[in-house]
């Protein structure tokens, strides 16, 4: 029985301290709270990518960084990595994008904006550029939230 729980222990013992536990917790928490300030503009839009995917977008960018820089992976390989969460988002933010009968609207293209950023926020939070992560956080709130007045009193002006 001892081999079975020694094989068990050492299976589940991916942080050889405290410490490293510690920092994956509030890189992958970080990353929650700060997908999840995106997702809830969308969120209060009504749109399909709301706050809980754009926390799982940025926690799971964070994770895909995280794990291999862990692991010890130079930086080669880190920039392989880095191009497929990249392209694997792409493929989420397609499925977000609806185009019209006559194929001169689309609908969506914010939302996949939105979660294709916030896949770069969590890329930045695995790297451990969390200062990095709430300033770019900052901008795309600001483009979200405050960007529409404008856009709106421009739209709205008689000709």
């Amino acid at each position: 029985m001892e081999p079975v729980v020694d094989a068990i222990t050492s299976e589940l013992s991916d942080f050889t301290d405290l410490s490293e536990f510690i920092v994956a917790m509030i890189r992958l928490l970080f990353a929650a709270l700060l997908g999840g300030l995106l997702g809830l503009e969308r969120e209060q839009r009504g749109k399909p990518a709301g706050v809980r995917t754009h926390m799982l977008v940025c926690m799971g960018a964070a994770l895909f960084i995280f794990i291999p820089q862990q692991a010890g992976i130079s930086d080669v390989e880190m920039s392989r990595v880095i191009q497929g969460v990249i392209a694997g988002i792409g493929f989420l933010c397609a499925g977000t994008i609806i185009t019209g009968k006559d194929d001169q609207g689309a609908s969506g293209l914010t939302t996949a904006a939105g979660v294709w950023f916030t896949a770069a926020i969590g890329v930045a939070v695995g790297l451990g550029r969390e200062q990095t992560a709430v300033i770019c956080t900052a901008l795309a709130w600001i483009v979200l939230y405050v960007v529409p007045f404008f856009t709106r009193s421009i739209h709205s002006k008689p000709p």
